[in-house]
């Protein structure tokens, strides 16, 4: 049975601005919380003002408390901008708030441009060796293992959250599989190799006392509609702004007024085909044969949905299809004092 999870984005739609993006994350929780969704990532981005989503920690707390049943995590923490001790503590802490509901997921990019990476990170190297080293120091911190001159991360939780790797370039799932982490491929962001890097990660991995078995999924962009004019139009939409962000390294919202007219060069146009394997359009049924290929090419059970579509009413909806596709099981009610994490 496939599962499916969302990441999200807090994208900032046109004449809107973080506040409301922020709120309308929240909305897409609660609304998957009840559709039987899996997991609801959050991301880190820095310097844009395309996405709100800078610091996935904080998001996660005031999303734990908006949810119940919903795995909530980070799709992902840029490991290198931070020390080891802090991101344990605030995983930690997390993890007491919301025993067993913690996903912890960590990457390696900037989630920005390198001039901001600096700023974050004056001592930012981006080296392999030194994720690995902060990887071991993070492994040992959520397991209460004292590191330096025994530092221990505080405090100490019920459980250990789940902990994650993501990449898009596959070169970390040799981290995953080293470290028995769990490994996810962001496909949205780079539609070659994934498959092959799943494989090497399930080939590679060690088992941990966290994680006896590979555990892997995949993320991809996706928007399910029913209206043939409102796929034709998202998809011009996303056509742009892919391109923008390629040529001029911004994500500017647009409407579909603003791109319907525009007349892309051969080079652009091989662009935007290109980008298109990184995004899955079209009706429930449509979607759903395009990912149950997925899942098959990538060998995996459970796929991360990330929809950045330009009206938020289009964006719940599509979720909803999606969850009546896949006829998702839905979580059973609870007792609202039963609710409380």
């Amino acid at each position: 049975m496939i599962r499916l999870s969302v990441l999200d984005q807090s994208p900032i739609r046109k004449g809107s601005n973080a506040h409301e993006a922020l709120q309308e994350t929240v909305a897409l929780a609660k609304l998957t919380d009840q559709l039987g969704y899996t997991r609801f990532w959050v991301a880190e981005h820095h310097n844009t003002t395309a996405l709100a989503g800078s610091t996935p920690e904080i998001l996660m707390a005031h999303l734990g408390g908006q949810t119940i049943h919903l795995r909530i995590g980070s799709g992902g923490v840029m490991l290198p901008h931070y020390s080891a001790l802090k991101v344990a503590e605030n995983f930690r802490l997390l993890e007491s708030l919301f025993p067993g509901r913690i996903d912890m997921g960590v990457g390696r990019a900037p989630g920005g441009d390198r001039n901001t990476a600096s700023v974050l990170n004056p001592g930012n190297t981006f080296s392999e060796q030194d994720f690995a080293q902060q990887l071991f120091d993070l492994q040992n911190y959520l397991n209460d293992r004292p590191v330096y001159q025994n530092v221990r991360a505080m405090p100490i939780p019920p459980s250990v959250p789940e902990q994650w790797i993501l990449s898009s370039s596959g070169q970390s799932a040799y981290f995953a599989a080293h470290f028995g982490m769990g490994f996810s491929f962001a496909h949205f962001i780079n539609p070659n190799g994934g498959p092959q890097a799943v494989a090497l990660y399930r080939e590679r991995f060690q088992p941990s006392e966290n994680l006896d078995q590979p555990q892997a999924n995949v993320a991809l962009f996706v928007f399910c509609a029913q209206d043939e004019e409102k796929l034709r139009q998202q998809q011009a939409i996303v056509d742009h702004r892919f391109l923008q962000l390629e040529t001029k390294g911004r994500l500017d919202p647009v409407d579909y007024d603003e791109v319907k007219d525009v007349v892309y060069s051969p080079a652009e146009q091989q662009r935007i085909e290109y980008n298109r394997q990184r995004m899955v359009l079209g009706t429930p049924g449509q979607v759903k044969a395009k990912l149950l290929h997925y899942a098959d090419q990538y060998q995996v059970e459970e796929l991360m949905l990330a929809n950045i579509a330009s009206d938020f009413t289009d964006r719940l909806r599509s979720y909803e299809l999606l969850a009546e596709a896949f006829a998702l099981p839905k979580p059973q009610p609870v007792h609202e004092e039963e609710g409380v994490r």
